[in-house]
């Protein structure tokens, strides 16, 4: 990761996910007017969303219009796709355990 906006992203979604109880996931999504959002996994008896689909659903709450790029900590959130579907030249990374990045 060359950007250090990108970078950002991945302090912004590793100290959510420190900071939660309970989340496996955490994103950071940066919009295409450089504002930032994070959110963490969700999972009750009615309702369970991944951190792609947590930090979309923030960031769409807030009204955005596009995604520049969105990093995944903690396990690999499944649904990459419903960023891809709303902004499809978005980024999208992953970051494990051990601080090693994937380009989804």
């Amino acid at each position: 990761m060359n950007n250090a906006e990108d970078n950002k992203l991945v302090i912004l979604a590793t100290n959510t996910l420190a900071r939660s109880t309970g989340a496996t996931q955490a994103a950071a999504l940066r919009d295409n007017t450089g504002r930032t959002y994070v959110a963490v996994n969700v999972s009750t008896q009615g309702l369970t969303l991944d951190a792609f689909e947590a930090v979309l659903t923030v960031a769409l709450a807030s009204g955005i219009t596009g995604i520049e790029s969105v990093v995944a900590t903690g396990e690999l959130p499944a649904n990459s796709a419903v960023i891809k579907g709303f902004s499809p030249n978005a980024t999208l990374f992953y970051i494990d355990a051990s601080g090693q990045e994937l380009a989804l």
